[in-house]
């Protein structure tokens, strides 16, 4: 494959029988595409009870950790406070979470899952797993276990590049700034 396809973000060249050759795809792309189809694979099922794929990672952290604030909620799910903010909005209006001061701070808000936030578990849950299930199938418990830990290896490597890449100075830009480059 040519490095103008692969840089162009173009679809690899198909294979003999139509489907695309990903043998010669980098890593980092392969990692996109597959983020990618997990997570259209989910939002076919999500749509079903009206849930965005944002949402849904909003959803899992309050399952676990219900009555963050927006601060922590966009801490954890790795996105900027106006964007948590924007979902959490949506979520209210939509009654998965009702959003009320805790203690004395007027300014810091929390998400607290309703009852029906908290039923959705029930069923986006299951989809999820679907999704998963569908994406390893073909491969054996031992491929995903290494598939597994190469992955959190690549993920602690980048996160740690990151951090080293701060104290020498350098900053991931934000997205709007990226647009004038």
């Amino acid at each position: 494959m040519s490095d103008e396809i692969s840089a162009g973000g173009k679809t690899p060249a198909p294979k003999a029988g139509g489907a695309p050759d990903y043998d010669e795809e980098r890593l980092a792309r392969l990692i996109r595409l597959a983020a990618r189809s997990f997570n259209r694979s989910l939002q076919m099922r999500l749509t079903s009870e009206s849930v965005t794929f944002g949402q849904w990672i909003f959803l899992r952290i309050l399952w676990k950790s219900d009555g963050l604030s927006q601060r922590e909620l966009a801490e954890r799910a790795n996105l900027t406070e106006p964007t948590t903010h924007t979902a959490l909005l949506r979520m209210e209006e939509q009654g998965f979470i009702a959003r009320r001061n805790v203690g004395d701070n007027k300014r810091r808000v929390h998400a607290f899952l309703t009852e029906r936030g908290w039923e959705l578990r029930d069923v986006l849950e299951p989809m999820a797993v679907e999704s998963n299930d569908i994406a390893v199938k073909g491969l054996s418990e031992v491929e995903v276990k290494v598939l597994r830990h190469g992955l959190t290896t690549i993920i602690r490597n980048l996160e740690q590049d990151e951090k080293d890449g701060a104290a020498r100075g350098l900053r991931v830009p934000p997205t709007r700034s990226l647009a004038k480059i």
